[in-house]
C-alpha cells in the first residue's frame, strides 16, 4: 500500500471559476503565504463535494413508513440488550 504523509493541511472553501475551457480555484493569499505556495508549485488537492442538499432530501425519506415511533424502537433495542 502506498501512502504519503503530509506535514500540514489547510481547509478552505472556494468556488470553481471558469477559465477558458477549464475550471480554476483561487487560494487565498494568506493561505498561500502560510503554506509557502508559489506559482508553478505542484499541489495535491482533495475535492469534497457539498452534498447538504442531497442529505436534506434523503433525511426523513422513511418518515411514515414505520408503525412505531423512533423512541419505541430505541426502547425495544435497549430492552433486548438488558435481557
Amino acid at each position: 500500500m502506498n501512502y504519503t504523509m503530509y506535514n500540514s493541511m489547510e481547509v478552505i472553501e472556494t468556488k470553481a471559476k471558469e477559465w477558458g475551457n477549464s475550471l480554476g480555484i483561487v487560494i487565498p493569499k494568506e493561505i498561500a503565504r502560510k503554506e509557502h505556495i508559489k506559482g508553478g508549485k505542484t499541489l495535491k488537492i482533495l475535492i469534497i463535494k457539498d452534498n447538504r442538499e442531497l442529505l436534506r432530501k434523503s433525511f426523513g425519506a422513511l418518515k411514515g413508513r414505520f408503525k412505531k415511533s423512533s423512541q419505541q424502537i430505541k426502547d425495544e433495542i435497549r430492552a433486548d440488550f438488558n435481557d
